[in-house]
């Protein structure tokens, strides 16, 4: 099963590679070569991940603490960068991601089909949002602290996330309703969590955390919303999962 939704993934992103040659071909040269190259990194990304899941979920747990690890060391760097402005936001901040953190690493732990499942339905999420917002987005929801994100773009990968996890429920063997629920609230939380880097962000007057990352923001800017998603797994998900009918 896991194989077949493996290559599923990989035929959802032969659709959004389609869907960005669309939204490249309006763009200059060299915007479009940044936006080619970002895919090809999240391509990449992408299969590390999934192969790091199904090869072994330690691999998969190894890089989650990698993940939290550069986190927090981004988090810093851009607070050390201000010259140690705005202590308090930054105090909290930290306590934030400490928790979240723990939270996905206890997700890191989980059975290997749930983290596959999480996984999957993040990066359609994460995906289908950002093709849907590019192609159709008009009303912005929240322009002073991530411009980019669109009420098309939300609606369009919330929509594509739910049915992934109807077509993909076999993986973790839920009814219908329970993973509409399990895969709504998963995308939600990665929304969540990829605003709160946006407006970390802006709180300190930057566009990137880091350059770690070839065309993306950082390290958290590439996995705040796996980071959020998977906490949200940890904390009320497995309770969709295991509650008694």
């Amino acid at each position: 099963m896991i194989i077949t939704v493996y290559i599923i993934i990989i035929s959802y992103f032969l659709l959004g590679v389609i869907g960005f040659y669309f939204i490249n071909r309006k763009k200059k040269s060299s915007e479009a070569r940044k936006s080619w190259i970002k895919t090809l990194v999240y391509f990449i990304i992408i299969n590390i991940l999934c192969l790091s899941i199904i090869i072994n979920p330690v691999i998969f747990r190894a890089l989650a603490i990698l993940i939290i690890i550069m986190g927090f060391y981004e988090l810093f760097g851009l607070f050390r960068d201000s010259g140690y402005v705005k202590k308090g936001f930054f105090l909290i901040s930290i306590i934030f991601l400490a928790l979240f953190s723990i939270l996905f690493f206890l997700f890191s732990r989980m059975e290997k089909e749930l983290i596959f499942f999480s996984f999957v339905i993040l990066s359609v999420f994460d995906s289908f949002s950002t093709i849907t917002g590019q192609l159709w987005g008009r009303k912005k929801l929240f322009p002073m602290i991530s411009p980019n994100k669109t009420m098309e773009g939300f609606i369009g990968g919330i929509m594509v996330a739910v049915i992934s996890a109807i077509l993909l429920r076999g993986l973790i063997e839920v009814p219908v309703i329970r993973a509409i629920a399990l895969g709504t609230g998963i995308a939600v939380f990665a929304f969540i969590g990829d605003l709160s880097a946006s407006y970390y962000k802006r709180k300190y007057n930057v566009k990137d955390f880091s350059t770690l990352i070839p065309e993306h923001g950082g390290f958290l800017d590439r996995f705040d919303s796996l980071i959020a998603g998977g906490a949200w797994v940890t904390l009320l998900g497995w309770i969709i999962i295991n509650y008694p009918v």
